[in-house]
């Protein structure tokens, strides 16, 4: 068990385009991290390998956050390398369309317990160590600005979304003043490789700010939250003003 006194990070989903820069740039910041990785054991490894080069005694593990079991034995590994948790990020998410009225049980599994019920349980599980640590600990749950709009075509996807930022307010009143729990609402950040030129200029003529967000404005936001020691329950959009229209 490590007990060097170094702060801790628990982070899910850290093998995506944007957890990846994430876990990065929080193990910059001076913390070990520990990451959970669910599709891909190559990423996961090459993953593990950068974040090693900044901070050495970070950790992975294989874990399907739409499963609590999996959920828990991670956390159960976890303690087990280490004696404290100090931020956790839950960044494991799924997305992909599914129209109305065509929305199959499966498809919305696969949406609604990865991204709702894996945050869920992921917060609970940190809350419990959380909880009984002498210092004040931070959760940040990673959402999605679609929770404020009507997609058609997205419903299970951005319910799951609208979830996760009402268990961000419940956790942040059931667990202050120790547990600072804040989300985060990314505009469009990442864009499919596929898209033609021409759609991606109609994407960015939505947004006011007349671009698309990069993964750093994402870590800018989690930095100040790390910082910050009055701020609790809040949604935090980062969408370059496009819920503004």
């Amino acid at each position: 068990m490590t007990s060097s006194g170094k702060k801790v990070c628990f982070i899910t989903g850290a093998c995506g385009v944007v957890g990846n820069e994430i876990a990065l740039s929080i193990a910059g910041q001076g913390y070990t991290i520990f990451f959970t990785w669910h599709s891909s054991a190559e990423k996961a490894e090459q993953t593990l390998e950068k974040i090693r080069w900044i901070s050495p005694e970070s950790q992975m593990i294989h874990c399907d956050v739409s499963k609590s079991g999996d959920i828990s034995n991670a956390f159960s590994v976890f303690q087990q390398q280490f004696d404290r948790l100090d931020l956790l990020i839950t960044s494991a998410s799924n997305f992909f369309s599914t129209p109305l009225p065509e929305v199959t049980e499966q498809e919305w599994d696969s949406l609604v317990n990865t991204n709702l019920k894996g945050t869920f349980f992921t917060m609970q599980e940190a809350a419990r160590i959380m909880q009984k640590q002498p210092f004040v600990s931070r959760i940040i749950s990673m959402t999605d600005i679609s929770a404020d709009l009507v997609w058609r075509n997205f419903a299970p996807y951005t319910v799951s979304k609208a979830g996760i930022q009402h268990l961000t307010r419940v956790f942040a009143k059931n667990f202050a003043p120790t547990i600072l729990v804040n989300s985060i609402a990314p505009g469009t950040v990442t864009v499919n490789p596929e898209k033609d030129m021409e759609t991606q200029q109609e994407m960015i003529k939505k947004i006011p700010l007349r671009r698309l967000g990069d993964p750093l404005d994402i870590i800018r936001t989690i930095i100040f939250l790390i910082e910050s020691d009055y701020i609790t329950g809040q949604i935090f959009n980062v969408d370059g003003g496009r819920l503004l229209q």
